[in-house]
């Protein structure tokens, strides 16, 4: 038997619980976890509310984590919550052999794992869906979460000549500044579907240098109508969430004054070897001491009090589960 984090009722906290270990199949690789993030894509799952459905239960949630196999250290997803299976969060794990991705000498498991699929989604929208060019300014939305965090940095990485990043809480601007923002832009506290676009508008323009190239927005709602509003013609908003709001109050005129581009952003349309490709220089990146989120280390015994944090926004922080 193994230790292991489990869902049995979608909408009530997991607990700790002993699960038989998982035997490899054809094509799939047993990975001894040793460490595996809580993210939003994980609480979702689990509220039996997403697009995916409801879950099989019980399950062991976990779309993602760090571990052994086979002697490398490798990041690895699965479909948990998605799909009938069991994921990261438990002392041993399935994943697929073509779907691991060996991380460079030096990785910190932790370190990758708080990256993971947020900074590959950071990564990739900015690069191959916002085509983000040398010496352009960028404007990141939620800089203070972990896509926001990975953003800053991952655009610097890529040339841009300045990086202004907008967060809500006075945490999470600290967190946009220690990653490298040229300048923060608080946001409204409720910022949604309905408020002050224009005051938004204005203070993004004051914080920027000129006309923006590329907005990075997982946001959408004002912040992303305000920021809009900030784009040089043919500039480019490239939407990758919806935490503010599931609408936007983005006019025609803005849109059509200024040739803009929307853009919209899933790591769900990721091939397997551009998604193990963007791991790798996340990894690369983060080993090298180039790249980092915000996170915090929980141990396994402590997994339930760290998923209602991460479910009530109180901890602010990505949460770790170490299972080694």
């Amino acid at each position: 038997m193994m230790r292991a984090l489990q869902i049995d009722e979608c909408g009530r906290p997991p607990a700790v619980a002993a699960r038989p270990e998982p035997v490899p199949g054809p094509g799939l690789e047993l990975v001894r976890v040793v460490a595996a993030p809580i993210t939003p894509l994980d609480l979702l799952c689990a509220t039996g509310t997403s697009y995916f459905g409801l879950p099989a239960l019980p399950y062991v949630p976990g779309v993602q984590g760090v571990g052994s196999a086979g002697g490398r250290l490798v990041w690895f997803p699965t479909g948990a919550g998605m799909a009938p299976g069991d994921g990261s969060m438990a002392e041993l794990a399935l994943a697929r052999a073509e779907d691991l991705v060996e991380l460079p000498e030096g990785a910190d498991p932790f370190a990758v794992a708080a990256l993971g699929l947020s900074a590959v989604a950071a990564y990739q929208a900015l690069t191959w869906r916002g085509e983000l060019a040398a010496g352009e300014q960028v404007l990141v939305l939620g800089g203070g979460g972990a896509v926001g965090q990975a953003a800053i940095q991952l655009a610097r990485l890529a040339g841009a000549r300045r990086v202004v990043a907008a967060a809500r809480s006075a945490a999470g601007l600290e967190r946009a500044r220690q990653a490298g923002a040229d300048a923060v832009v608080p946001l409204p506290p409720a910022a949604s579907a309905s408020g002050d676009v224009d005051g938004l508008a204005r203070r993004f323009a004051d914080a920027c240098d000129g006309p923006v190239d590329l907005v990075l927005d997982p946001l959408y709602g004002v912040p992303a109508a305000a920021a809009a509003r900030t784009l040089r013609p043919g500039g480019r908003l490239v939407n990758l969430g919806s935490a503010a709001a599931e609408t936007c109050p983005l006019d025609s005129a803005t849109l059509r004054s200024r040739s803009l581009r929307v853009l919209g952003y899933t790591n769900n349309e990721l091939s397997r070897e551009r998604r193990a490709a963007a791991v790798a220089h996340v990894a690369e990146q983060s080993a090298a001491g180039r790249l980092a989120v915000t996170h915090e280390v929980v141990p396994l015994d402590q997994a339930a009090r760290a998923w209602h944090g991460q479910t009530s926004g109180a901890s602010g922080v990505r949460i770790v589960l170490d299972l080694g």
